[in-house]
């Protein structure tokens, strides 16, 4: 089982209190009606399935109900850290360096 860091209540708590909401900081599209099929399709359907270091989006679902980001690493299941949903996308060589 996952423990998981929510920013905004400043709690760890076990991932049943949570719903995966897919990978963070993929960037919506300005204009949908200008695209193909296939961009349209690689923007619906495809991530980036990381195998180490990935960067998920969670709602805390039994808690304060709010989006935010994780950092996680797929293969250990190790989260780094986890961040407010709008801020930037931190340096990870930097954040991993720190981990060690």
């Amino acid at each position: 089982m996952l423990l998981i860091p929510c920013p905004y209540c400043a709690e760890t708590l076990p991932e049943v209190e949570f719903a995966y909401a897919g990978e963070a900081h993929v960037v919506r599209p300005s204009d949908p009606s200008l695209m193909s099929d296939e961009e349209w399709e690689n923007y619906l359907f495809i991530r980036t399935n990381a195998k180490g270091t990935h960067f998920e989006r969670w709602r805390h679902i039994h808690g304060c109900g709010r989006f935010f980001n994780v950092v996680r690493d797929t293969v250990s299941d190790k989260i780094y850290m986890a961040y407010k949903a709008g801020e930037p996308k931190p340096k990870i060589d930097a954040l991993l360096e720190k981990q060690r």
